[in-house]
């Protein structure tokens, strides 16, 4: 199997609702597997990002939102042997359980540094004994347990996600001795020689991807909560499908997002540790498969000429190619940060994978992301909520310009702005906006979020 392929295979994951409730959530139920009787308190540490992404979104299986109400639910009743989807068997009388601790100050979440590498605390004290979870660089990977005070774990062997960190950062060295992720090994050429040469049975676990997220996207419509769904729907002419790629991309992705961040109970895939990600990188491109296929008809003139095939290879490649690219602007940028990866990352990865199927070269691919480096970097993250179904609207938008204009011989020139000599320079850039450029910023959303 090909490093790339692994990559991806590895990183992409069901998570159920917003990735932070579910990682926090996950950590207590961790802690408190170790310690028995009845809770007396319990106490979550989190980086800014952790703490602002989870700070009003909905969770699983309950009528109530952010940190204080995951931690609560990881502590009442979380599956921590389900890792991100810890809160699928969530009932009401374990939400009111919940709601219990929270609201009778046995739950206390806090922000202990600003910063987007994931570190996740959580300790939970009970009438029998006191446990600890240390988690870091991702929402599952449990580095250290103490338990009344005695280590009783250490190092990543057997987590999750231990081996995906460590296949992430294999092969290379910086010039200062840093590990180089392993997908910066890699030029875009690499890339998207590995994308159009890669045997389709090899991507073919990619069709997970569409498929879970078009189930949530079913229960999105299905709800009564949602209402930007309904809305991108009624503009679709009222077809989930209709012959308008840009307005079916927008409710594909977009009815997805409203109903993850609403909290609905069914899963997204996720990919960089976010279901958002996933799905931007992902569905609108299910949108101009299923809409136009590969038959340029009202595309630019490379679609017409160099695409000839509409078959499921094409999404999968594209699909294939829009999550590398997001993964290489989200290990410059951290993986949770002041900057919206979801529309930033994940809509250049996806407006690239956009302009493959329509028959894109590598100069017309470097052209794209000169576009979205132009246009969208800059996008604040004030956390996974409601909002976030705005910002994908404009990502779709953003995207399909990027690319229309790319496959027209147009883009934005390395001169100016932030876009760089090259494609990997001007994605490297686009990640330093985030980290380091944003690091106040992060202080200042969440600064706002508090004092509401």
């Amino acid at each position: 199997m090909n490093k790339l392929t692994k990559l991806i295979r590895e990183d992409m994951k069901p998570a159920l609702g917003v990735t932070e409730p579910g990682a926090i959530a996950f950590a207590v139920a961790s802690a408190k597997a170790h310690v028995q009787g009845e809770i007396k308190r319990v106490r979550v540490s989190l980086n800014s990002g952790m703490y602002k992404n989870a700070y009003t979104c909905g969770i699983p299986n309950s009528t109530r939102f952010g940190n204080l109400y995951a931690a609560a639910l990881g502590a009442a009743a979380a599956d921590a042997g389900r890792g991100l989807e810890s809160l699928a068997e969530i009932t009401p009388e374990d939400d009111e359980r919940a709601a219990r601790l929270a609201d009778g100050g046995a739950v206390e979440v806090v922000m202990d540094h600003i910063g987007s590498d994931i570190t996740i605390d959580a300790e939970v004290e009970t009438e029998e004994g006191c446990c600890t979870v240390h988690i870091r660089d991702s929402h599952t990977n449990i580095v250290s347990i103490e338990k009344n005070g005695i280590q009783i774990y250490e190092g990543a062997d057997g987590q999750p996600d231990a081996e995906n960190i460590a296949d992430r950062y294999a092969g290379g060295e910086d010039a200062a001795g840093g590990d180089i992720p392993l997908i910066h090994q890699y030029s875009l050429n690499d890339i998207l020689e590995y994308v159009r040469d890669v045997p389709e049975e090899e991507i073919d676990f990619i069709r997970d991807a569409f498929a879970m997220n078009m189930e949530l996207l079913e229960e999105g419509m299905a709800s009564e909560r949602t209402v930007i769904t309904k809305s991108l729907l009624k503009e679709n002419g009222g077809s989930v499908i209709s012959s308008d790629a840009l307005r079916t991309a927008q409710l594909l992705c977009n009815g997805v997002i409203e109903a993850r961040v609403l909290g609905l109970g069914r899963p997204a895939m996720s990919i960089t540790g976010s279901g958002a990600h996933g799905i931007i990188a992902t569905m609108p491109l299910l949108a101009w498969y299923k809409t136009e296929g590969c038959q340029g008809s009202r595309f630019g003139r490379q679609a017409e000429s160099r695409c000839n095939t509409a078959d499921e290879s094409v999404l999968l490649r594209a699909a294939a190619l829009s999550f590398l690219i997001t993964m290489y602007i989200k290990e410059y940028s951290g993986r949770l940060s002041a900057f919206c990866g979801c529309g930033i990352a994940a809509g250049t990865g996806m407006a690239c994978g956009l302009a493959l199927m329509r028959g894109a070269d590598a100069s017309a691919v470097g052209r794209v992301i000169q576009n979205m480096a132009s246009g969208l970097t800059g996008m604040i993250c004030d956390g996974g909520n409601h909002g976030c179904a705005m910002k994908g609207i404009v990502a779709v938008d953003a995207a399909f310009r990027a690319a229309d204009l790319a496959m027209d011989g147009v883009c934005i020139g390395n001169i100016h702005g932030i876009n760089g000599r090259t494609p990997e320079d001007t994605m490297r850039h686009m990640g330093m906006i985030a980290s380091p450029g944003m690091v106040e910023t992060e202080k200042t959303i969440v600064e706002i979020m508090e004092q509401k």
